[in-house]
């Protein structure tokens, strides 16, 4: 890196740290203390109460505080990453990083605290009497040894897990990239030799690892900066890592390499050379650690061993050993079981679950974070990237069930399938709201046609699909590019195998696809060579003339393009009698709940007819997701006091919908915080038939509904499933331009509910 690009990091560093406002850390309260009330009960005297309750049951902290999701990371700063001993203080933002990735990647809460004491007995009895803040200890950047009598000592004295991370952490990313490189080199374990490099804390943890994993001890060869570590050496020796002396006459890592299956590197820059690499066996293992410059760089190690297996510490080389692959969800599941220690079965299940995950397909949010890498198993892709979701649902699983299986956990969870659905709500959003959808589609078996089946987005979906519904996905597109697509995202999908494909270019239905949809639009100015036209170009028509003629049962389209021109072909061709499409509805997924907006597509100026039926529609839709309707209808007028325009189009909606007996909720016109807010709602118009705050706001055009929708999603975090095409009996959905390989998932599930399900 030159060294304008160096100040430039360096700057950037310093105003990330300073700004909003300096730090990486603030604490949030997580009950109400807006009147006297709440006061008395957050304090005195209410708080007794929670104190009684701890002290005639210890275990009841966890219910009643938040001990049982805090964890202390914990460093007296003598060996911070590649800056050594800065001490305590000058630790602190590193610790301050530890914890935000904690919350990041698996919502635990950290406190991160700094100890000014390098005696490690004397750290290790202030370690121990934190031990009644915390649910579990993340030891930090602590030198070796001391850092091995730091962790053995509260191991020994304390409840709660204490896990040095620098060790173990890097242990388990290790063995996971361990386990799959031998998957691709076609070995195993028992009978590979290991040279290692770094005698330190991570080193030897790593080792103890890989002898856990299968490796044999005489096949481990441990080199440090004095040479290789034999029986009889006395020089900068440790109980660790006489561990691993070798009876031999041989002294230096030159000597040791022949013929080594494995490098573990954890030492310094440059210490194996090309021509070592070149006496390693076919197809070497090289798994050069040391940041920021690595024990050999991978195009060096490639000019002699164009077969080698390579991972670093480097985030800008194929596979980063990275210790975010680990300690979130190792944390998060050995938290949610009160386990007592973290146990080698616990280590040995996440990295089972780290290697599984990279050797299954890679999920479509960890493909958008690192677009335009090839995330397919194999020697460039050993460990899955640190963005992908699927980690906290699976590893952190693995871990719970290893503690309980091990006696080790003090709070065991009955129902181990319905724990990984909670973890995935909590970095899944939709999942909890779609689960009453997913269960109605399971019960049908429905083809659905994506109109854009080249997309990316549509072939992660389509094996989503394929894996979690029983629906049959059926993607318009021209089978060598899908094909090849699929290939290249490591998607385990293929057309014709796993779902059927139709070729614009060249399908044998495309006779009958043009006489169809001639015959339907003759006398729309549709002359035949128009139509054939239309069936070799247009996707969207394709798949609505293939619901047409019932060879699909709802379709798909919107990934690009504007919503209004699909509607077009959309209703050319499926639109009725019957059917008509009434409006769109969107589901914006909140913080503070679920909440619905229509109409944000179809209708620019709906008459109060058309808002009547986008109400009773909504409600419908609803409680497809188990929720009950409470609409309010939305305008810049307040229970009557504007006497036209849009205020006076929902007054006459809502004289409509009151023409009839309705099994929803309903109210109008209001403002938006009127709707939101029972308690002003309660002040300006006491006897409203609205209770509690609208879970769905029905506005009197687009425009309103459209702009609250994009508002939501771009400044509140809101997420999206939809929209939701209504009144054309769930035989189309039109999707926004953004929606994501998750979002089309969402909308298969949808789609796949047969119309009696929801009317």
């Amino acid at each position: 890196m030159s060294e304008n690009s160096n100040q430039t990091l360096r700057q950037a560093a310093l105003f990330y740290h300073a700004n909003p406002k300096p730090g990486k850390l603030e604490i949030r309260a997580t009950k109400p203390l807006a009147n006297g009330r709440d006061l008395s009960l957050a304090y005195s005297p209410g708080v007794a109460e929670a104190c009684l309750e701890i002290k005639e049951d210890p275990a009841n902290a966890a219910q009643y505080t938040s001990r049982g999701n805090l964890v202390a990371v914990v460093s007296n700063g003598t060996a911070v990453l590649g800056l050594g001993n800065i001490g305590a203080l000058a630790s602190k933002p590193v610790m301050e990083g530890k914890a935000v990735l904690f919350k990041k990647f698996a919502n635990i809460d950290c406190f991160d605290i700094e100890v000014d004491e390098t005696d490690p007995e004397k750290l290790a009895d202030i370690v121990c009497a934190l031990g009644p803040t915390f649910g579990a200890i993340n030891l930090e950047d602590i030198k070796a040894p001391d850092c091995f009598i730091v962790e053995k000592l509260c191991r020994e004295r304390m409840n709660i897990p204490v896990f040095h991370d620098d060790q173990h952490g890097t242990a388990i990313v290790v063995g996971a990239a361990a386990t799959n490189a031998l998957k691709v080199a076609g070995k195993n374990f028992a009978n590979i030799k290991i040279v290692s490099t770094g005698g330190g804390a991570a080193g030897i943890a790593c080792l103890n690892m890989l002898l856990k994993l299968g490796v044999k001890r005489e096949n481990v060869w441990l080199c440090d900066i004095h040479g290789l570590v034999y029986k009889g050496r006395t020089e900068d020796m440790t109980p660790q890592k006489a561990e691993f002396a070798q009876d031999s006459d041989l002294r230096t890592l030159d000597d040791v390499v022949d013929g080594a299956d494995m490098f573990l590197g954890l030492s310094g820059p440059g210490v194996l050379k090309p021509e070592m690499v070149a006496r390693m066996t076919k197809q070497p293992i090289l798994f050069a650690l040391a940041n920021p410059t690595p024990e050999i760089m991978p195009e060096e190690a490639r000019k002699v061993a164009p077969d080698a297996i390579i991972a670093t510490g480097r985030s800008d080389f194929p596979n980063q050993v990275n210790n975010v692959l680990c300690f979130p969800f190792i944390f998060r599941g050995a938290l949610d079981v009160g386990a007592t220690v973290i146990n080698d079965e616990m280590e040995l299940a996440c990295v089972a679950g780290i290697a599984e995950m990279a050797r299954a397909t890679t999920s479509a949010e960890a493909a958008a974070a690192y677009k335009g890498e090839q995330l397919t198993f194999g020697a460039e892709y050993l460990i899955p990237k640190p963005f992908d979701p699927r980690l906290v649902g699976v590893v952190s699983a693995a871990v719970a069930k290893a503690a309980m299986e091990t006696g080790v956990a003090t709070r065991p969870i009955d129902d181990l399938d319905a724990y990984v659905h909670k973890l995935n709500q909590s970095v899944f959003k939709s999942a909890l709201l779609m689960r009453p959808v997913f269960h109605a589609a399971r019960k049908a078996s429905r083809r659905i046609v994506y109109a854009e089946g080249e997309d990316e987005r549509v072939l992660r979906a389509a094996q989503a699909v394929l894996e979690e519904t029983t629906e049959t996905p059926i993607l318009i597109g021209r089978p060598e590019v899908i094909e090849a697509r699929c290939e290249r995202m490591g998607l385990s999908v293929r057309p014709d195998r796993d779902f059927a494909v139709v070729n614009p270019e060249n399908d044998p239905r495309y006779f009958d696809y043009w006489n169809s949809y001639h015959e339907l639009m003759e006398r729309e100015g549709v002359t035949p060579d128009l139509a054939k036209a239309i069936m070799r170009t247009n996707t969207t028509a394709i798949g609505a003339i293939m619901v047409h003629r019932e060879e699909a049962d709802s379709m798909i389209c919107g990934t690009f393009g504007e919503y209004r021109w699909h509607l077009n072909y959309v209703n050319q061709v499926l639109g009725d009698a019957t059917h008509s499409p009434q409006g769109a509805l969107s589901l914006m997924i909140l913080e503070d709940g679920p909440l619905f907006i229509a109409d944000t597509q179809v209708l620019e100026l709906p008459k109060p007819e058309d808002i009547a039926r986008i109400a009773v529609g909504a409600a419908r839709h609803v409680r497809r997701f188990g929720l009950e309707p409470n609409i309010a209808l939305c305008s810049q007028s307040q229970f009557g006091n504007h006497s036209e325009g849009s205020g006076k189009r929902l007054r006459d909606a809502i004289e409509i919908l009151n023409s009839k007996p309705r099994d929803f909720m309903y109210e109008g016109e209001m403002n938006v915080d009127t709707a939101l807010d029972p308690e002003l709602r309660a002040r300006i118009f006491p006897r409203s038939r609205l209770k509690g705050e609208a879970n769905v706001l029905i506005f009197a055009n687009a425009d309103a509904a459209s702009g609250v929708r994009n508002i939501l999603k771009m400044r509140s975090g809101g997420l999206e499933v939809g929209p939701i095409l209504m009144g054309m009996g769930n035989r189309a959905h039109i999707v926004s331009q953004s929606i994501t390989a998750r979002g089309l998932l969402n909308m298969a599930a949808i789609a796949g509910t047969p119309v009696t399900h929801y009317g």
